[in-house]
């Protein structure tokens, strides 16, 4: 159950201070363009729990993110990220949806980036809908549901970022991602070795919230996420919670798994063919 008293310091906290938290965009080395990427999201122990796909559409300088989850045991996650990449990546929009057992309570989060309206809708834990807004005064490196977009365009050696994110703790408020390269890891494809870097994404509360989250138990744990290098980037994997006080899960790229045709079986299709 969530502390009152930690509540009351995140409200607080986020009026004091959200206007701090600033920084610059990063800018645009490679864009992004059309993709329908098939994923799985497992524990970290390596249990499927739900497939998924993400599709992106590029209309000009205007990409729409659509990524979905489809869980085992029924539940849903739908993320759709709006955004430009003119001169640098910039957030136009953010909607998260979560529902079924999967998740502690049922969320519907909307943020407009133009002009800072953030509203979530939430379950409590008696099962009430629950609607809370906000007017936020959003910086422009704003990353909700852009990570890894913004971690395959980093400057070339860079090894620190940070950026700014919304989230609902039910209330709305900004934190930032202290973001750290921790060197290289090897993986294979086909039994042919490759590297990719780990970062670790730490939330930064800020504030008198974030000295009092790790005392009650409250400070989102570090998440990971795994990028290949070279002339074009790519996400390998990702693991973090979904949401407050959530499991760690792992986000992994798949492939196709066709059925499974016994050599006689073909030959016996190739003569009938014939």
């Amino acid at each position: 159950m969530r502390s009152k008293f930690f509540a009351i310091i995140l409200l607080s906290a986020c009026f004091l201070n959200g206007a701090s938290m600033s920084a610059a965009p990063v800018a645009v080395r490679y864009k992004e363009g059309l993709i329908h990427g098939f994923l799985v999201l497992s524990t970290v122990d390596g249990t499927p729990i739900a497939e998924g796909d993400l599709v992106q559409v590029a209309r000009g300088n205007r990409v729409t993110n659509h990524l979905v989850f489809r869980f085992k045991d029924g539940s849903r996650q739908e993320e759709t990220t709006v955004f430009s990449q003119g001169g640098d990546f910039r957030l136009i929009s953010y909607h998260l949806v979560q529902k079924g057992p999967a998740f502690k309570h049922a969320t519907d989060e909307t943020v407009t980036a133009s002009t800072g309206e953030v509203t979530v809708r939430y379950s409590d834990d008696d099962g009430k809908e629950k609607v809370e807004n906000a007017h936020l005064k959003l910086p422009p490196d704003l990353a909700n549901g852009l990570v890894p977009t913004l971690l395959k365009n980093l400057p070339s050696g860079a090894t620190q970022a940070e950026f700014s994110m919304v989230v609902a703790a039910p209330k709305p408020r900004l934190v930032k991602l202290v973001i750290t390269g921790e060197g290289t890891e090897p993986f294979s494809l086909a039994g042919s070795g490759r590297e990719a870097t780990r970062y670790v994404v730490k939330v930064d509360i800020g504030g008198l919230a974030g000295a009092v989250a790790p005392i009650l138990g409250k400070q989102p744990p570090d998440a990971h996420v795994w990028i290949l290098g070279g002339e074009a980037p790519a996400f390998v994997k990702s693991e973090m919670p979904s949401y407050l006080g959530g499991p760690m899960w792992r986000l992994e790229l798949i492939s196709p798994v066709w059925p499974r045709t016994t050599t006689a079986e073909a030959k016996k299709e190739d003569v009938e063919k014939k």
